[in-house]
Parts: C-alpha cells; structure tokens; sequence
C-alpha cells in the first residue's frame, strides 16, 4: 500500500526525518492559517464607506467619519477607526494612524517569520542527512559481505533527507513570496489611505480657522 511505502521510505531516512516532518507540519499548518487569512480578507474591502467617510472628513465631521468607519471590516477603513479615536493618546493624527496601520499590518505578517524560517532551515536539516547518511556508509566500507547492503542504506537515508528537506522549502517558498507580495500591497493601501486622511482633515481644519476669526471679531 501508498502508505507503508510513504513509512518505509520515511524511516529509510534516517532520524533527521523527525525534526523535518515537525518543519513540514508546521509549514502546512502556516500555510493553511494564511490562505483562510487572506480569504476573509478579500472580500472586506469596502470602497462605498471609504468615500463616505472621505466624504465626512472633507466637511470635517469626524464623529460621521468615525462611525462610519468602526462598521466595516476594511482593514484601512478599521485603521482610520482607530487612527481618529486614538489620535489624542499621540497627540498627533499621523502617529495614530501609523500605529494603528502597524498593527494591521502585523495581523496580516502573522507567522510568515515561521515560514521564512522554515525555507531557510528545511534544507539545512536536508544537509545534515546528507552528512550523516554518507558518514553511515563510509562506516560500513571494507566490512563484511553485507557491507554493500549497508552502505546503500546510507546513501539512501542521505538522498531522501535532502529530498524532503528541498521538498519542504519549495512548498514553503512558493506562498510565502505571495504572502508577502500581499502584504506589500495591503501596506501600500495603508499608506494611500491614510494619506488622504491626513490631507483632508487638515484642509477641514483650515477652513475652520477663519470662520473662528471672522466670529472672535
């Protein structure tokens, strides 16, 4: 059966198979959690309430532009939420915004540190087998006559380290550049966005200055 194969060919790899099936697991488990991430993500986007709020800002009803905001699911919108509500703990809107663009950008880099890992240690531990293997069958050389039997058992634990080790990082390669190339996207988003609020609530405020002198006089 596919399955004692699978087994066999596992345990013919030696003991480094263990820390590399735990690699394995875990870049699937990484993999999985990302890809269902990303997923709710893509429908969150909501350009409707992101011109409403624009549209508050620009006549400088923060309250409108806050409430609007906190209802949606829109990452940028949720960081304009927070960024209004929480600008007078920094004193400054800019510096709210960016913590709370930060923090939305570190939900969205969850594990891809564990990933990056893995790329790197997956063939290292590959390596390794390799080493250990080929040191397992020069040990056998110039033995008894079961020496070539033995010495084929190193050699193959060495290949299906290294195989499982290279297999390993492929398939962590792969999704961790689209990850990334996600993220960047979603920081560039960030960034527009909280530009754009940024300039808006300022021209509100210029517009405000002079109806204040105009009643002061």
């Amino acid at each position: 059966m596919l399955a004692n194969v699978v087994i066999d060919t596992f345990l013919k790899g030696g003991p480094i198979m263990w820390p590399l099936l735990l690699a394995s697991i875990g870049a699937v488990a990484v993999v999985w959690d990302r890809m269902n991430w990303w997923t709710r993500q893509a429908g969150s986007r909501d350009v409707d309430k992101r011109e409403k709020v624009f549209a508050a800002l620009k006549k400088g009803d923060m309250r409108v532009a806050s409430a609007t905001a906190r209802s949606s699911k829109d990452p940028a919108l949720q960081m304009i939420w927070e960024g209004l509500n929480y600008a007078h703990v920094t004193a400054s809107l800019p510096g709210a915004l960016q913590v709370a663009a930060t923090d939305e950008i570190e939900r969205a880099e969850r594990f891809l540190p564990v990933m990056d890992t893995i790329i790197t240690l997956a063939p290292l531990l590959g390596l390794l087998g390799t080493v250990t293997g080929i040191m397992r069958s020069f040990s056998f050389v110039g033995g008894d006559d079961l020496a070539a039997v033995k010495v084929s058992g190193g050699i193959a634990e060495a290949l299906i380290a290294t195989a499982y080790g290279l297999g390993t990082a492929i398939f962590c390669l792969v999704p961790y550049n689209f990850f990334n190339r996600k993220v960047e996207r979603l920081q560039r988003d960030l960034e527009t966005v909280a530009t754009n609020v940024e300039v808006l609530v300022e021209a509100a405020k210029s517009k405000e200055i002079p109806h204040e002198t105009e009643l002061a006089s």
